[in-house]
């Protein structure tokens, strides 16, 4: 395990000895990231640290702001170089994060900050106007979320230099980044918003013809991993980490019927589970369980002849006699490199490559050693071979989505006797996450393309957006959804919801008259004879938008809001069962109106002026709560069901007229009098005869 070492800045310093100080203990006493790391080196991998649980390697690069994406990113300057290192160091240590992409962010445009206007990057300089700067830098580059993220990232930094000394002038930041609302559910915005997180119609429509459609291997494993993805919302690591036993099954009782699942191991902490699969997508999922299973059948035989000869080269059964021979030619090479024949010149470059020695013999001919071809292809086995997730118990052999290495690769030979997991760059590639390199997406090889004719694109966690999406639109329980999804925390729901306001239109709709789906007024409308229920729904209930407790139903194209978001004590207020985000807000409201009712009712008696309405007020509100709690935890009234108040009359605007002029007429008497006699020096009103009009 890393040591772990706290430092303690010394305050009779000043802050670049202490900057110091911190740079020497994070580099000569720490060892996270692994004892044997250079921190002189400018790249580092700490892909073991980490812990994510994919093929590709996880780096940090100390680039800077401008040139992070260019293919030799030029290095931070110093003295922040050494200080952004200490620093990752050091918080890894203490608050360790497996998106470390988002405190390198913050660190980048700190010091982009520091150094405009040509200004030396030395950290202790750090002022409110750096801070602001950097931030505004993540709001142009970022979208709103990841920036307001990265701009927490900053706060963090901050607090950390503040509280470590290594500030000349010590200074209190917040982030400034708002914070994305996701409960504004209608508009433009939203609708973009909800379009990057779903995939579109098009793009659906195109993979279910093209897994059945798919002849090539790449092709086959990633169309039947994206229909496994579509019969669940996972995430795409954990679909690449299956093993291959990951099928199973249930008898349900009592009419026998068998459940088919997946054995899975959510990627975020939450205990294995099993995902049951829903019985219209199971036919799917298993033809693409055994779609992967036959396409990756011939690694695993790899992977489980190189558990039993770790040391020894595997070689194909027509050539087995060249083991032990001295020296090979270059076609047998090929034979035993590739899985396909390849030119002499593409084994000569991969001789040259893997430091396999060419040999010329006399007459011009080319041969190598036999014990250096050995060597090469057993050293590319995977790190860690034969373990994949040691954690886990699982071994390389053991794994569904394991295949020979270059499979996915248009331009590379494909090995015969070399294995690597799938990873997400394998999957996302094929549907389209880089069009501009060259990499062709199953949408332009079998010929699709959106209904405008421009080019498709999914990402592979725009599925469990989609599934999520689509639980919330069937009224599946917060609580299901957050097990069915893989989750810890219920909250987390709410980032995946991209229910529009057009959803929980239809939703409320659905309702309306069914008095097994609602509870209130909605459930006790009568149907009509003279107009369809679907259509009386819609004069029921014209609109919807999201509120802290469930939906409102108001129609504010009439009438503007007359209680001024007093939710609760309206009848346009409507709550559905099982979101656990409202439910929550509910019972803290309860809490809540409970301990006013008991400041008001302590205001009544030292007889201070208007408690006894404000003990009325939390009195009728608490009833309301209670009421309505009472219906949210009744086991009889099921998850999905709207509830609507009932018997709430808020007053009109002429009562709270009256009521403030009968006050006003109370409190002041005089001048109700003044008022009265002011009218009656009113001339009084004449009233003349039609003749007299006439004349």
């Amino acid at each position: 395990m890393a040591d772990v070492i706290h430092f303690t800045p010394r305050a009779e310093l000043n802050a670049e000895a202490n900057l110091r100080d911190f740079i020497e203990v994070c580099k000569r006493q720490l060892t996270i990231f692994g004892a044997d790391l250079n921190f002189d080196d400018n790249v580092w991998d700490v892909t073991e640290a980490i812990g994510l649980r994919r093929s590709s390697r996880v780096r940090l690069v100390f680039s800077t702001w401008s040139t992070v994406n260019d293919s030799v990113p030029q290095v931070l300057p110093e003295p922040f170089l050494s200080f952004a290192k200490a620093y990752t160091r050091y918080q890894h240590a203490f608050r360790p994060t497996k998106v470390v992409g988002q405190r390198m962010a913050a660190l980048r445009a700190l010091e982009a900050a520091l150094s405009e206007n040509g200004s030396l990057s030395n950290p202790v300089s750090v002022s409110p106007h750096t801070l602001n700067r950097a931030a505004q830098l993540c709001v142009d580059k970022f979208t709103a979320a990841n920036a307001f993220r990265v701009g927490g990232q900053l706060e963090m930094l901050c607090n950390f230099m503040v509280r470590n000394h290594l500030l000349a002038t010590p200074v209190r930041w917040r982030n400034s980044i708002k914070r994305p609302r996701d409960s504004v559910r209608v508009g433009k915005e939203f609708d973009e918003q909800r379009h990057a997180k779903l995939p579109s119609p098009a793009a659906l429509s195109a993979l279910a013809n093209i897994f059945h459609i798919a002849t090539e291997p790449a092709d086959i494993l990633v169309a039947s991993i994206v229909a496994i993805l579509c019969s669940a919302p996972d995430r795409i690591s954990e679909a690449l980490y299956l093993e291959i036993d990951c099928e199973a099954t249930q008898s349900i009782p009592p009419s026998g019927e068998q459940a088919y699942g997946l054995r899975w191991r959510p990627a975020k902490g939450a205990d294995p589970m099993v995902k049951w699969i829903i019985p219209s997508m199971a036919d799917v999922v298993k033809q693409a369980i055994a779609n992967i299973k036959r396409v990756t059948e011939p690694a695993r035989l790899i992977a489980k002849w190189y558990e039993a000869h770790p040391t020894e080269l595997l070689l194909p059964r027509h050539i087995e006699y060249l083991r032990g021979s001295e020296r090979i030619s270059l076609d047998q090479v090929g034979e035993i490199v590739f899985a396909d024949p390849v030119e002499r010149r593409a084994i000569q470059s991969w001789c040259a490559r893997n430091g396999v020695e060419l040999i010329t013999m006399e007459g011009g001919e080319q041969m190598v050693r036999f014990a250096d071809v050995e060597a090469a292809l057993v050293a590319q086995l995977p790190r860690g071979f034969p373990w994949l997730d040691e954690v886990r118990s699982l071994k390389y052999s053991q794994a569904l989505c394991l295949t020979q290495r270059n499979l996915f690769h248009d331009r590379k030979a494909t090995y015969r006797g070399v294995v690597e997991i799938m990873n997400h760059q394998h999957v996302s590639d094929r549907l389209g996450a880089r069009p501009g390199l060259g990499v062709r997406s199953l949408f332009e090889r079998y010929g699709f393309a959106e209904d405008d004719g421009s080019a498709l694109r999914v990402s592979t966690h725009q599925f469990r957006h989609y599934l999520n999406t689509l639980a919330q639109a069937g009224g599946l329980s917060q609580l299901d959804i957050a097990k069915w999804s893989g989750r810890k925390d219920v909250r987390q729901n709410r980032t995946y919801d991209h229910q529009s306001d057009r959803d929980v239109l239809a939703l409320v709709r659905s309702v309306v008259g069914d008095e097994k789906k609602a509870v209130g007024p909605l459930a006790r409308v009568h149907p009509s004879a003279l107009i369809p229920r679907d259509e009386f729904a819609r004069l029921k209930v014209p609109t919807a938008h999201t509120t802290e407790f469930g939906y409102c139903i108001h129609d504010f194209s009439m009438l503007p809001c007359q209680i001024h978001r007093d939710c609760l004590n309206c009848s346009e207020q409507v709550c559905i069962k099982g979101d656990a985000v409202r439910e929550a807000n509910i019972r803290r409201h309860r809490a809540e109106t409970r301990q006013l009712l008991d400041e008001a009712k302590a205001a009544s008696a030292n007889q201070y002026a208007g408690s006894n309405r404000w003990v009325e007020h939390q009195e009728r509100t608490l009833t309301r709560l209670e009421q309505l709690c009472a219906i949210l935890d009744d086991p009889n009234v099921p998850a999905g069901a709207v509830i609507q108040p009932s018997g709430v009359v808020p007053a009109s605007r002429l009562e709270q007229a009256r009521s403030q002029r009968a006050l006003s007429v109370s409190a002041n008497p005089a001048s109700a009098g003044d008022q009265l006699i002011e009218h009656a020096r009113l001339p009084a009103p004449i009233n003349a005869s039609e003749e007299e009009l006439q004349a």
